[in-house]
């Protein structure tokens, strides 16, 4: 991987990514391609010294080492972590989106991750009746407005009994690295990666959600925008899960020899479901043909698919669209996607391609 493949959205290369191949080899995103998002620069964190504050409304409050964590049964998932902001600079061309990160297709990695269920810690700590959600802190600092604060987000108790949310320690059969989370991140099958919360220092059990920023003034979806704060979302409804999508990797760019034209992707169901189809189009939409499903097992990762389409040459607009056996359905207009921050971009996914005589 060259320099030149991940693209980087900040001045300190907290917010990176290299757009997926929908290859055999990289079903499972090699750690070295996986995207980052941070909010701060990267904690320093002593392992031997860290420990894991576990309150609220339990019955046992639980402070954990490394080695009283490595005490539970280890547990294993393979999980595909979504940016809520994937996809947003295509949303840029709908309307204008203030002061937010241009992710493209990068904002997504598909990783074994690897450490013990949180519903078992929290079991060992006795949920008390009273509890209904539990939240996650980091122990990196953030600023914002004049003040510094961890990075934080709540899911809900159900969620988090679920065997496939886990305190991860490894990815993909290494030591958490740094840039991830280490030495311990929560890792939330199905919700947006600002659920899976980096460093983690504390867990709490409540009986209503965070009053985190991330998740009360951030993380939220708002279609209209505030006449005098556009950037502001705090009206809009908490994003929880990832939507139903599909996005082309291959071909990203032309020109390609006219007839048959090999296009390959990616797709993922809403709320751990499987995907039932995918279609593509080499007609902007105008016809259909179906994708079959190469790689791809598992409630809470995504497909490969590819599907040959015969084109003539001259410019052709692709277009792919998926399904989960829900009544989910892809916008087909980026503008029924907008919203003020840009985040769950899953209209129907469109590459522009030039198609040239052989």
């Amino acid at each position: 991987m060259t320099a030149s493949q991940r693209l980087v959205h900040d001045a300190e290369g907290l917010n990176s990514g290299v757009a997926p191949r929908a290859t055999a080899d990289e079903y499972i995103t090699p750690t070295a391609r996986f995207f980052t998002r941070s909010h701060a620069p990267v904690p320093q964190v002593d392992p031997r010294t860290w420990r894991l504050e576990v309150g609220g409304l339990v019955e046992r409050p639980l402070r954990l080492s490394l080695d009283d964590l490595a005490g539970f049964p280890r547990h294993e998932v393979t999980a595909t972590l979504v940016c809520a902001g994937l996809r947003r600079a295509e949303l840029a061309a709908v309307g204008g989106l203030h002061g937010e990160l241009p992710w493209g297709a990068e904002a997504v990695s598909n990783g074994r991750w690897a450490g013990v269920a949180l519903g078992e810690v929290l079991r060992s700590a006795g949920v008390t009746s009273a509890a209904r959600f539990v939240e996650f802190l980091g122990l990196d600092q953030v600023e914002r407005d004049g003040h510094c604060f961890a990075f934080g987000a709540s899911i809900d108790l159900d969620k988090a009994l679920s065997d496939e949310v886990i305190l991860a320690t490894e990815l993909n059969g290494e030591p958490l690295p740094p840039a991830h989370g280490a030495p311990l991140r929560a890792i939330v099958p199905g919700f947006i990666g600002a659920r899976s919360v980096k460093w983690l220092g504390q867990i709490g059990l409540s009986a209503a959600p965070t009053s985190n920023y991330f998740q009360t003034r951030a993380y939220r979806i708002q279609r209209t925008v505030e006449a005098g704060d556009p950037r502001s979302v705090a009206g809009g409804a908490a994003i929880t899960g990832v939507p139903l999508n599909a996005v082309i990797t291959e071909p990203r760019s032309g020109p390609v020899p006219a007839g048959t034209v090999l296009v390959r992707g990616w797709a993922m169901g809403s709320a751990g479901r499987a995907i039932t189809s995918v279609q593509v189009s080499g007609s902007a939409g105008r016809d259909w043909v179906p994708a079959r499903i190469v790689a791809g097992g598992g409630p809470w990762a995504w497909v490969f698919w590819e599907a040959e389409l015969t084109l003539p040459p001259g410019g052709h607009t692709l277009v792919v669209r998926a399904s989960d056996g829900s009544n989910a359905v892809q916008p087909s207009d980026l503008a029924d996607a907008w919203n003020v921050k840009g985040y769950s971009n899953n209209a129907w996914h469109r590459v522009t391609l030039s198609v040239e005589q052989p």
